[in-house]
């Protein structure tokens, strides 16, 4: 498994995982190619032999103080071995760098895998967003970490070691 940053190169990639993981609201190959291109965007991609099985995309402008979780996305077939979270901590370990104070996200109502994975890590439920996700009128939960808080308390994840 490696973690490295996205290219353009891998749009088609990237393209597939959004449509399969998010059917009814995938954002546009343009939107995406845009994030992409973007400065202050941070886009991974996670490759197990030499496939895109995932990726995740943190956004903070130059300067700021706070930045979001755009997106993580992990393959059906790969999911539930930790991908998710190595993305994760990629991001937030790029966020940390880029010496944000504050992450936040919004993660699906109806989707208790991601929030428990979000939770593991230190991210907070601080309001809700009712029917944020469209056509399907899901809420969204909207969560918070604090960066300087989660990497005192990070443990080392050996898995990590090929990551970024």
């Amino acid at each position: 498994m490696t973690v490295r940053a996205a290219t353009a190169e891998d749009l088609d990639a990237i393209m597939a995982l959004e449509r399969a993981s998010f059917p009814t609201d995938a954002w546009s190959e343009a939107m995406m190619r845009e994030e992409l291109a973007s400065p202050h965007g941070h886009y991974l991609v996670l490759e197990q032999t030499g496939h895109v099985v995932g990726y995740a995309g943190l956004r903070a402008l130059s300067g700021s103080r706070d930045a979001d979780v755009q997106t993580i996305a992990i393959a059906e077939q790969a999911r539930g071995r930790g991908r998710g979270r190595a993305l994760l901590r990629a991001l937030l370990d790029e966020a940390e760098r880029r010496r944000v104070r504050e992450v936040f996200l919004d993660v699906r109502a109806d989707n208790p895998a991601a929030q428990g994975l979000y939770a593991s890590e230190g991210f907070a439920r601080i309001g809700r967003r009712p029917r944020y996700y469209q056509p399907d009128d899901v809420d969204a939960i909207v969560m918070r970490l604090d960066v300087r808080s989660w990497a005192a308390a990070r443990v080392p994840d050996p898995d990590d070691a090929g990551a970024c």
